[in-house]
């Protein structure tokens, strides 16, 4: 009758029978390997994911920095172009306010023509 002994050791279990170290701790040491292989695939997958992530933050941050300086040009333009209409509004009280004069000034003289035709 072949005996059998089961021993925890640090890679795992290990069973012992009259040839020595049995399979069990062999199963063991594959299982730790492929646990810290699939822990090394997981670490690749999450910074493979940090630096896709930092890259979509700087990306943002771009993003951000162009639409800040946007607005400010919006405003400069939009303080600009309120300046110009005021401007414009002026011209056109100014044009307005000479085309009255003129008139009037044209009605003096074809008076005082009139006045001198009538003589």
């Amino acid at each position: 009758m072949l005996r059998q002994l089961c021993a925890i050791v640090p890679s795992g279990i290990a069973l012992f029978s009259a040839t020595g170290v049995g399979m069990a701790e062999q199963h063991a040491e594959d299982g730790y390997e492929a646990a810290a292989s699939r822990l090394d695939k997981a670490f690749a997958r999450l910074e493979a994911s940090v630096r896709s992530l930092n890259g979509r933050v700087r990306a943002h941050s771009r993003i951000e920095s162009d639409t800040q300086k946007l607005v400010s040009e919006r405003q400069r333009l939009a303080q600009e172009l309120d300046k110009v209409s005021a401007k414009a509004k002026r011209l056109d009280d100014s044009s307005a306010e000479v085309a009255r004069r003129l008139v009037v000034a044209m009605e003096s003289v074809r008076e005082v023509l009139a006045q001198d035709g009538s003589k």
